[in-house]
């Protein structure tokens, strides 16, 4: 059986997590191939809000494999806490849970230099969430970083203390110190807690999945506009969170890959700095904001909102080969007479463009717009797609025509239950 891949098509908070949910009953496997506790994956079902950051989100099934892949930065004190929120729901994570002992490791001094790096930068800031993601993929790129592994070896303590001694000489090179005594008892004692998890080869584990004919769902984090490689850089996060990742986050060969789901919400959102072609700076966009109750679900910032830009939507569906589209939030704009659309850029030449330039030249358009009829329904009581108000069908059919790929679930609610297919 195949892999099916669920990727963000935005600026990640895209709602991926509700629709990993969703979708989980019907696979035997969900992998989390890239990413670390800089996600926030959000799922809301029996009146309860659940917020995973580094644990895949179809831990919520018992009989559902978890994996956390290669690709993945890992914060050991982050995930025993998170661990520890599940134990005490009454989610039994223990047979379930694996995680790749090729996945790399977050330092209590990837977070001191994540922190040093921002404040050097000054009015540059990345806006990153200060995680320690950054600095992490840095090493591992460089060849110094210590995988989950690496704590299984006689020697790890030594390899720790080599490693920040290195990041110690970085943080000289600011006039800094990276003052991380308070958090090494704590790292430790996760590090520990880690021990007692299933690391193991996760490539096999999938792998013999797939020889064994089971189906395997593949979990990004942030959004494809957040790539490392494609993304509005060097505003983005350090790993490949398109659709081609999963087979370097997680050991799989490219034939594999089937279905590719893009989640795209009905308008758009940012956090942090970087260019945003269709930001609102006025009360349309604090309504979006408010309604949609946009604020980070790992760093609590309030996210920047605007209208939904299609020319990077077509970007982003163009890199991941998106088979089918996964609508969020439409019920947040269920208040507007009128909702608008970027079909275009109007260049800094005149030129209109349905494509997206450029990064460095996002700051230099202006977004050409197509408005529409709202909808003035409670979509919320909607249980069934074929209940759908009028406005909002044609909304959807003209996303359909705009982008080329079928919308095949629109989703009207934070519940697992308003999850509407069509």
């Amino acid at each position: 059986m195949p892999v099916d891949v669920l990727v963000g098509l935005q600026w990640g908070d895209e709602g991926k997590g509700k629709i990993v949910d969703v979708l989980a009953p019907t696979y035997d496997a969900v992998a989390r191939f890239q990413g670390g506790p800089n996600a926030g994956h959000t799922l809301t079902f029996d009146g309860i809000k659940h917020v995973l950051h580094q644990v895949p989100s179809g831990i919520f099934h018992p009989h559902i494999l978890n994996i956390v892949g290669n690709g993945v930065v890992l914060d050991p004190i982050v995930f025993r806490q998170e661990l520890q929120k599940l134990t005490d729901r009454g989610v039994d994570w223990a047979k379930n849970l694996y995680v790749s002992k090729k996945a790399q490791l977050i330092l209590p001094s990837h977070r001191a230099l994540d922190r040093i790096s921002e404040e050097a930068r000054g009015n540059t800031k990345i806006g990153s969430t200060l995680k320690g993601i950054g600095p992490t993929y840095s090493d591992k790129i460089g060849r110094v970083g210590l995988r989950v592994g690496h704590i299984l070896l006689p020697d790890f303590e030594q390899r720790y203390k080599e490693a920040v001694a290195q990041h110690a000489a970085i943080a000289a090179h600011h006039n800094k110190e990276l003052e991380i005594e308070a958090l090494e008892a704590d790292f430790f004692s996760a590090v520990e807690f880690l021990r007692t998890l299933q690391l193991i080869d996760t490539e096999y584990l999938l792998n013999d999945l797939l020889a064994q004919g089971k189906r395997i769902l593949a979990e990004g984090a942030q959004g494809s506009l957040l790539d490392i490689d494609f993304g509005s850089y060097p505003y983005v996060t350090s790993s490949s969170t398109i659709a081609a990742g999963a087979c370097t986050g997680l050991g799989i060969a490219p034939r594999h890959i089937d279905k590719v789901y893009g989640i795209i919400k009905a308008y758009s959102t940012r956090v942090g700095s970087g260019p945003f072609p269709t930001e609102l700076h006025d009360e349309v966009g604090e309504q979006i904001r408010q309604a949609g109750r946009e604020f980070g679900s790992t760093t609590g910032r309030p996210r920047r909102t605007g209208w939904i830009d299609l020319p990077a939507l077509r970007y982003a569906i163009m890199l991941n080969g998106v088979t089918e589209l996964h609508l969020m939030k439409a019920d947040v704009l269920d208040g507007f007479t009128e909702i608008q659309a970027c079909t275009h850029y109007r260049t800094i030449t005149g030129d209109s463009t349905p494509q997206l330039p450029d990064p460095g030249e996002l700051t230099t358009i202006t977004p050409e717009y197509l408005t529409l009829p709202g909808w003035h329904t409670d979509l919320t009581i909607i249980t069934d797609g074929a209940q759908l108000p009028a406005n909002l069908v044609d909304y959807l059919n003209f996303l359909e025509k705009e982008l080329q790929v079928p919308i095949t679930i629109v989703s009207v609610g934070p519940d697992r239950v308003s999850t509407l297919h069509r």
